[in-house]
């Protein structure tokens, strides 16, 4: 017991601010998913656009500009999906030449002294977001490739389909997209995250206050932005 409380004394700045980074990265999370469903954001809007997409897609003979759409969409998140696989065989690299990255850091000023075991802890902590960033991604390119099936098996306008059956395939379809989407903003908000990582190899307060500043721009950007205003605008004047 004496050696762990030696541990958290030693270390007590960086696990406060580890603790706050989880929190900030957990608890927009959170937050995030839970206020989608009853308050207008990026996620919410886009929900509705995509199932108003999958409906007048239902009402087309020829398909190929939907299916383009996607094709459009799954390399953008391949872009990043690959990306992250250079990322992190960079981070391997660095993990393997920890003395020089800290002789580099060691000459800014103001830079948190800290040991080669804390260094390689903060780089296992950047590995680890990014190969979390690398399933979201990859799920997501793999739910796109559903979202396309399931366009594929959509049934045609000649074939007469009830109302029902057109709102309900409109529904499915646009509920795959927007899982897929979702995941890719996952992967997208550990990106943002990632950055206020790297302050924490200067210093625990730089990084703790890194957290919150992304969390007030992901906030910012999907809950009070003008392209929010954008979207809803377009909404009513539909």
């Amino acid at each position: 017991m004496g050696s762990l409380q030696q541990f958290v004394i030693e270390n007590g700045l960086n696990l406060l601010a580890l603790f706050w980074f989880l929190a900030c990265f957990k608890g927009y999370m959170y937050y995030s998913r839970k206020r989608s469903f009853d308050t207008a954001c990026l996620a919410s809007m886009l929900h509705m656009y995509r199932k108003e997409w999958m409906k007048r897609m239902l009402t087309r003979d020829v398909r190929i500009a939907d299916t383009t759409a996607i094709a459009n969409l799954e390399r953008g998140v391949s872009f990043f999906a690959s990306t992250t696989m250079l990322i992190l065989a960079g981070l391997m690299t660095v993990l393997g030449s920890t003395q020089q990255a800290i002789d580099v850091v060691a000459d800014i000023p103001f830079v948190y002294p800290a040991t080669r075991a804390e260094w390689e802890l903060k780089i296992l902590l950047m590995i680890t977001l990014f190969v979390y960033a690398f399933f979201k991604f990859t799920w997501s390119l793999r739910q796109y490739g559903f979202v396309s099936i399931m366009i594929g098996g959509a049934p045609h306008p000649e074939e007469h389909p009830s109302e029902q059956q057109v709102n309900a395939h409109a529904s499915r379809v646009a509920k795959m997209t927007s899982m897929a989407a979702n995941n890719f903003n996952l992967g997208l908000r550990t990106y943002y995250f990632c950055l206020a990582v790297l302050g924490w190899f200067i210093s625990p307060w730089i990084f703790m206050a890194l957290s919150t500043g992304v969390v007030f721009i992901l906030y910012r950007r999907e809950f009070k932005s003008s392209t929010l205003k954008t979207l809803m605008m377009s909404t009513e004047e539909s």
